[in-house]
This record gives C-alpha cells, sequence and structure tokens, in this order.
C-alpha cells in the first residue's frame, strides 16, 4: 500500500510540475520578459492606421520602477487580478484600451461586452497584429494567452464561449491596460 501512495504521489507531482511549466510559444513569437528585438507591424488609433514600431524590451527591474506592483504581477508573471476589481471591467466611457506597458493600442470600447466574469470582455481586438496568442498548459486546464505583440506583456485569455459575429471572448486584466477616451 505505501509504495502505491508513493506512486501516486509521485505520478501527481509530475502531472502538476508539467501542466505548471513554462508555456510553449507559437512560431515567431517571443516569451514574456524575453523579448525579441526588432520591428513589429502594429495598428495605430491616432493616426488610423498600420505603423512599424520597435519591439519594448526592458529588464525586470525597469518594469518595476514603471509599473504598480498589480500591474508588474498580472502583465510581467503572467498574473490574475481578482474579478469584478479593475479600472476597466465595468467602464462604458467610449475610448481605446492601451498596453499599460507599452501603450500598445489593443482593443476599443465597441468591441467590449459584458461577459458576467468580471473582466473586461472583448469580441474582437483593434487589429490581429496587435496582440500575440499562446498555448498556456498552466492551471490544470488548456487556455488561450493573449500578449501584447509590441511589449510581450500578459494581458489574458481568449476562450470561444463569446458573442457573435466572432464567437471570441478576449477576457482581459484591467491592471494591464490603461483606458484612452476619445471625443
Amino acid at each position: 500500500m505505501r509504495i502505491f501512495v508513493n506512486l501516486m504521489f509521485i505520478m501527481l507531482f509530475a502531472t502538476v510540475i508539467a501542466c505548471t511549466g513554462k508555456t510553449t510559444q507559437a512560431p515567431g513569437t517571443a516569451a514574456s520578459g524575453s523579448a525579441q528585438s526588432g520591428k513589429v507591424k502594429l495598428y495605430s488609433a491616432t493616426t488610423k492606421g498600420y505603423i512599424m514600431s520597435d519591439k519594448v524590451v526592458k529588464s525586470p527591474g525597469e518594469w518595476r520602477t514603471l509599473l504598480t506592483p498589480e500591474q508588474y504581477h498580472v502583465s510581467r508573471e503572467q498574473g490574475t487580478e481578482q474579478a469584478f476589481t479593475g479600472d476597466t471591467w465595468n467602464n462604458h466611457e467610449v475610448g481605446i484600451y492601451q498596453c499599460v506597458c507599452c501603450g500598445n493600442d489593443l482593443y476599443r470600447s465597441e468591441h467590449k461586452y459584458e461577459s458576467g466574469t468580471g473582466w473586461p470582455s472583448f469580441w474582437q481586438p483593434i487589429a490581429p497584429e496587435n496582440i500575440t496568442t499562446r498555448a498556456d498548459n498552466s492551471l490544470f486546464s488548456r487556455r488561450t494567452e493573449v500578449l501584447c505583440s509590441r511589449c510581450d506583456a500578459h494581458l489574458g485569455h481568449v476562450f470561444d464561449d463569446g458573442p457573435k459575429p466572432t464567437g471570441l471572448r478576449y477576457c482581459m486584466n484591467s491592471a494591464a491596460m490603461k483606458f484612452v477616451k476619445t471625443p
């Protein structure tokens, strides 16, 4: 019996390690915290068109001086804020949601909807190029992580239970975004 219990413990430990290990990344993307330098094509709401921008690469120390502890935990350490507590989960103003780390335009307010989850939810990004996705197999589940294409900040996750026309729910953390009102 003791051998069986030990074997079960080893199997459980191996499963935990496998499920909470580093996420895999899609080809051509960089892992958060180790952004690849270079240029990235992004849509700009200000210019109403595409621009080329440098990737934003900073050390953990530099990010810590620029961000609040919660912003750092969410965007640089793949954390999640508590539901119904973020600054923008219940925001209904017209504007653009930008990356809190680098200012990249991420979502338009007209693509936001009430998902009932307690986090800001959108049915599409401002442009596909402005975000990056990768597999996230942590917390004993298979999810798709959403990152900022410019600085690799963790924004949240995307699920396939959203409204039409895309059927997607981009479930974002308020702490990873700042809201800019537009007239």
